[in-house]
């Protein structure tokens, strides 16, 4: 819930119903190793998802970083926090894949230093504030919709980044 607005002397109503079901994601945002060609200052910054009705588990982060892995077509560095289905994933990939990735782990509950806190953040907080789903349908339409619209917004996920204090 955030702040609205409404005349004086009406208190603005939500109403929602106390449903279980709900939705997890996974997300992860790529730069590029070397500047982009059409821009000589900045490199390229990606943001990828997954929605899933499951919760979150090594199998979908191992999907997720099989979907990478394809899309990057090389070696890359993988920056992940110290979820634990984070790390199982990344051994069990090592084991079998050792030349796809290295691997930077962020320190223990430090947040605010990861962007992608900073992608859920804002999709929570500012796409998302005061948003009362009719159904899960409805949920993942405008959860896809919110990050969808931030893949195109190149100058917030560098902010993303600025606020974590890391340079790109």
């Amino acid at each position: 819930m955030r702040r609205t607005r409404a005349p004086r002397g009406e208190t603005p109503i939500l109403y929602n119903c106390d449903r279980h079901d709900r939705l997890s994601a996974i997300t992860g945002i790529t730069v590029s190793p070397v500047q982009h060609r059409f821009s000589p200052v900045q490199h390229r910054l990606v943001l990828h998802f997954q929605i899933h009705d499951l919760n979150i588990n090594f199998e979908r982060v191992i999907e997720l970083i099989t979907l990478l892995h394809r899309h990057l077509r090389g070696k890359f560095i993988l920056v992940l926090d110290r979820y634990n289905a984070h790390r199982k994933a990344v051994r069990l990939l090592q084991e079998e894949h050792p030349d796809w990735f290295e691997v930077e782990w962020l320190p223990a509950y430090a947040p605010d230093l990861n962007p992608v806190e900073m992608v859920w953040n804002h999709s929570k907080y500012s796409d998302l504030s005061n948003f009362i789903p009719e159904d899960v349908d409805d949920l993942h339409q405008a959860v896809t919709t919110s990050l969808g619209k931030m893949r195109t917004q190149t100058s917030l996920l560098r902010s993303f980044f600025q606020y974590a204090g890391l340079e790109l």
